[in-house]
């Protein structure tokens, strides 16, 4: 369909209730102006030939180590689509894609070598959940347990899957969900940017409708506002502005223990054909043409067809991972028990 596709966006962070510093980091960019703000030419833009760009990022590590690796890759994802993608000769829908995807990984490379060249900080690591915009489709990629929820005709749905042990024991059918969102190692994440020096990205496309909303979050939102209660007060507050505050005020409400970043989106013009009730909702990956870069999901790991299972150790603040040592293999429903998230040490890498 021929038009306009029109954007308006906010997006806003807070340390919460608990931390002395902000290890979180956003990003909203307009790439075809290559304009990376919160003025008002971002906040309400049409989308360009060069597509739009979200970008949350959670940064763990201890001291400022988890600050430095999310602003870090919410920095090197933007300059990487304004330079490599913004003078691609090929621009489709498999190059945007493909680039957004490069771009997470050329992310993860840098923080990986900081981190190498800086021994204070090893171990630093951050999420990363980045949106794309373009041509009608909205493209995410995936590192870690931030969110991406999309919001159409009164229902939202989650378009990301976390990276998380708890997702994969909820995946593996030895947790329910009710039980992952409350276990004291929910904090335990499979994958981040930083600690391993390659990654896989989880790739996804969601076809966009008129009147769609994107909501992006780290967990210290998700893990505290479920989704029915986002899905309310982003129906109820009409201005994204007052949304975002909305959100932070309700984590903050309910104790506020983790730094708290959302993104809040509106799409809409003629260039989005209308919601007709059939269209697919959910988290759909996207394969690239290129097989040698097609994107899968983490896999889900299984040590008892392991015949080399082995221990991991969770990497520590400021500490490099220990050197696994072979054991039995370990009952997938009973890992090794984890301390609740502290200021310290807010979320966990376990290294598969």
């Amino acid at each position: 369909m021929s038009g306009a596709l029109k954007i308006e966006v906010f997006g806003r962070t807070d340390v919460g209730k608990t931390r002395d510093h902000n290890e979180d980091s956003f990003l909203v960019a307009d790439l075809t102006r290559r304009i990376a703000s919160l003025q008002p030419e971002v906040r309400e833009h049409d989308v360009g030939g060069r597509g739009s760009l979200f970008v949350v990022a959670d940064g763990m590590g201890g001291a400022a180590a988890g600050e430095i690796a999310s602003d870090m890759a919410v920095d090197t994802i933007y300059s990487h689509m304004i330079n490599t993608w913004g003078n691609d000769p090929e621009n489709t829908e498999q190059r945007f894609a493909y680039r957004l995807k490069e771009a997470v990984e050329v992310a993860n490379q840098q923080i990986h070598e900081y981190a190498k060249g800086h021994p204070e900080h090893r171990g630093m690591g951050t999420t990363t959940t980045a949106a794309g915009i373009y041509t009608g489709a909205l493209y995410l990629t995936q590192i870690g347990d931030s969110r991406g929820y999309l919001i159409r005709s009164g229902t939202i749905v989650q378009i990301t899957k976390d990276q998380s042990l708890m997702q994969r024991l909820v995946d593996a059918g030895e947790l329910t969900e009710e039980e992952a969102a409350v276990s004291e190692r929910r904090n335990i994440i499979l994958q981040a940017l930083g600690p391993d020096p390659h990654v896989k990205v989880d790739l996804t496309r969601q076809e966009l409708r008129r009147g769609d909303m994107l909501v992006m979050c780290s967990d210290g939102l998700s893990g505290l506002v479920p989704k029915d209660d986002m899905l309310r007060i982003v129906s109820q507050t009409p201005d994204l502005v007052g949304a975002c505050r909305d959100l932070i005020d309700l984590a903050n409400a309910r104790g506020g223990p983790d730094n708290i970043t959302v993104i809040v989106a509106r799409f809409g013009g003629d260039g989005l054909p209308e919601a007709d009730g059939a269209d697919p909702v959910g988290h759909q990956v996207y394969p690239l043409l290129d097989t040698e870069s097609t994107t899968e999901p983490v896999p889900v790991y299984r040590p008892e067809n392991d015949p080399n299972a082995k221990t991991v150790q969770v990497a520590q603040p400021g500490k490099p991972p220990q050197t696994p040592t072979p054991t039995a293999p370990p009952q997938p429903a009973a890992p090794q028990a984890q301390p609740r998230p502290t200021p310290q040490a807010k979320k966990k890498w376990w290294p598969f």
